[in-house]
């Protein structure tokens, strides 16, 4: 059986390549994904975020770091480059990851990043003057969703 950490390093280089479908089968079929902007996932859902994120990322590249490993979780740091698609801004955004494993898939992953350092570069002034509201936010989250629900009924 796959160890944690190399289960973790196939998903990143997996993430690197643009390859969702490797990304997808690191994940357990009850698996839970939770960031801020796509909050309380599903395995179905998760996996489908990856694929529609990445089949629109033309120029995102990806670098990481597995911190720390112990028992059934992995942490791990990474930053993402890309283009905001909604916006046409460069974004650099820098993610905590932590991972619970189990029988070698993920079964939670829960990112974490500063929102409102993330809204200033994909939203300019707009992201500088709200994206510290919980307004701003819940109106990214449910933009967020609705685009993951047409992904999906679009891609079945």
């Amino acid at each position: 059986m796959i160890k944690n950490k190399e289960q973790i390093e196939i998903y990143f280089e997996a993430f690197q390549n643009k390859d969702f479908k490797t990304m997808q089968h690191c994940y357990a079929h009850n698996a839970h994904f939770y960031d801020p902007v796509f909050e309380h996932l599903n395995a179905f859902e998760v996996a489908k975020m990856w694929e529609m994120l990445l089949k629109n990322a033309s120029d995102m590249s990806i670098e990481y770091s597995i911190i720390g490993e112990k028992e059934h979780r992995v942490w791990a740091n990474w930053e993402a480059t890309y283009t905001f698609s909604l916006t046409g801004r460069k974004v650099l955004n820098k993610v905590s990851s932590e991972f619970f494993l189990e029988n070698g898939k993920i079964i939670n992953q829960k990112d974490s990043f500063n929102f409102y350092k993330w809204a200033i570069q994909a939203f300019g002034s707009q992201g500088r003057l709200l994206g510290w509201t919980v307004f701003f936010k819940q109106k990214v989250q449910n933009t967020a969703q609705k685009n993951l629900k047409k992904f999906i009924s679009g891609n079945k």
